[in-house]
């Protein structure tokens, strides 16, 4: 089942062609299809040491080439794993868009049982958040990309029509006035950050009970610092979201701006993903009650 209506077809048979046309010198390896939770790329092993990373639609297919852009000059600073590119594919008559081959990291996806330490694991991406924001990189550009959504204010209607097309699936009305809340709330006032801008659980990679690596940089650049705290609500119980909080020094108003983006993501997963990928949806409904919590510990 594809996951979105301009989804292009992708299979094996593809990257087959691709790899051999492009790349003829890694055409003996084996490709097999790798099923994740990703809704962003199509994702193929080539070998035992690397992946095929393809854009599904049109309107995500240049996050490839910003991070094969910026994934060098950001990892250096980084102390979690983050992917390595190893080679550019270009479009084709029969393939539209930029794709790419990367180092595989081993993991697995983010998930309560599979940490041993929560609380750990919340220092260490906070460390990752701060050490992503401080990154020295050269001057800013034009070509410097941004990370991010767009405001709370400018996503208003979109967010108040995907809480009503979740129905039943979440409390409308608690939910609305927690994004009320949140519009309430002091506007960013435009200091930017490096953001990574998407670290949800299948973002976030696992092993021998740690977080060891950070994946899918494609909308990663400079951004509202609001956006990374994401993982309070979308990974983080209680406990873990507190220290999260604490070594990231969010204050009250960063905070709540942070929540109201997290809305915005939540918002869209829920309906959109009920059929398509359940576990994006369930991800949706998950941080949702997160956030209603973190209110209620609040007050």
């Amino acid at each position: 089942m594809k996951l979105h209506d301009d989804e292009v077809d992708i299979d094996t048979d593809l990257v087959r062609r691709l790899v051999a046309e492009q790349f003829p010198h890694l055409n003996d390896l084996p490709v097999t299809e790798f099923s994740s939770t990703g809704t962003v790329n199509a994702i193929y092993l080539l070998g035992d040491e690397l992946c095929v990373r393809l854009p599904r639609v049109q309107r995500w297919a240049g996050g490839l080439e910003r991070e094969c852009k910026w994934l060098p000059l950001l990892a250096p600073s980084l102390t979690l794993q983050v992917p390595e590119p190893v080679v550019k594919g270009l479009p084709t008559s029969y393939y539209p868009f930029v794709w790419a081959i990367f180092r595989w990291i081993d993991g697995e996806t983010y998930a309560p049982d599979r940490v041993d330490d929560e609380r750990r694991a919340a220092a260490d991406l906070a460390q990752f958040v701060a050490e992503l924001r401080r990154n020295d990189l050269p001057p800013i550009d034009d070509e410097t990309p941004y990370g991010g959504r767009p405001s709370l204010a400018e996503q208003d209607a979109a967010v108040r029509a995907w809480i009503a097309q979740a129905g039943d699936l979440i409390d409308g009305p608690a939910v609305t006035a927690a994004w009320e809340d949140a519009l309430g709330g002091p506007a960013w006032d435009g200091t930017y950050a490096w953001i990574h801008s998407d670290l949800v659980p299948p973002n976030l990679l696992v092993r021998d009970g740690r977080l060891r690596a950070v994946i899918d940089f494609g909308a990663t650049g400079l951004g509202d610092p609001a956006t990374d705290l994401n993982p309070a609500w979308s990974v983080f119980g209680q406990v873990g979201r507190t220290l999260f909080r604490d070594l990231v020094g969010a204050d009250d108003d960063t905070w709540r701006r942070g929540r109201g983006i997290a809305i915005i993501q939540a918002a869209g997963l829920v309906p959109y993903y009920v059929v398509t990928n359940p576990a994006y949806s369930a991800l949706g409904r998950r941080m949702f009650r997160e956030i209603l919590a973190d209110i209620c510990h609040a007050r």
